[in-house]
């Protein structure tokens, strides 16, 4: 599973010209979910997202999570994120799960933020084409890969 995660003072999401999601400050999850991933790996991603220290505490540091500061997130489904670009110009997305596998992970992450104590959790629509408006904060910019945690690769 990938996900880039931003700092936002707002995000929205629009689909058809309607707003489907919209936080105020918080985080824009991107997710994309690989061949291969399970709950297991949905429910690491949402610990790592809640628990991630990127908000400025009293003395300016990075030290708080998105629970911390009360925070919102806002989580979009982008296959796009799984693309195998090693050969040539053009991106291969084989390496995406199967969409029904894809989406039922994509809400069990959302619902695992939820456990987690992320109060406000909104989201685009699974397979959608979506305009995504964000105001980053920072700019404060993560890439997560469960896949490089299970390797044992910094990240």
């Amino acid at each position: 599973m990938k996900a880039v995660i931003q700092r936002v003072l707002n995000s929205s999401v629009t689909v058809g010209g309607e707003t489907v999601g919209k936080i105020e400050k918080g985080c824009l999850v991107l997710l994309g979910v690989m061949d291969g991933d399970t709950e297991k790996e949905a429910k690491l991603m949402a610990d790592k997202v809640s628990s991630l220290r990127i908000f400025e505490d009293e003395n300016e540091k990075m030290n708080l999570s998105v629970k911390d500061v009360d925070g919102e997130i806002l989580v979009v489904s982008q296959f796009t994120l799984c693309a195998d670009v090693h050969k040539g110009n053009r991106p291969s997305f084989t390496p995406s799960a199967a969409p029904e596998t894809a989406k039922n992970l994509y809400i069990y992450f959302m619902e695992m933020l939820k456990e987690n104590g992320i109060k406000k959790v909104e989201h685009g629509i699974f397979g959608a084409d979506m305009k995504v408006s964000i105001l980053n904060d920072g700019p404060c910019t993560i890439l997560f890969n469960t896949d490089e945690w299970a390797r044992g690769k910094k990240q």
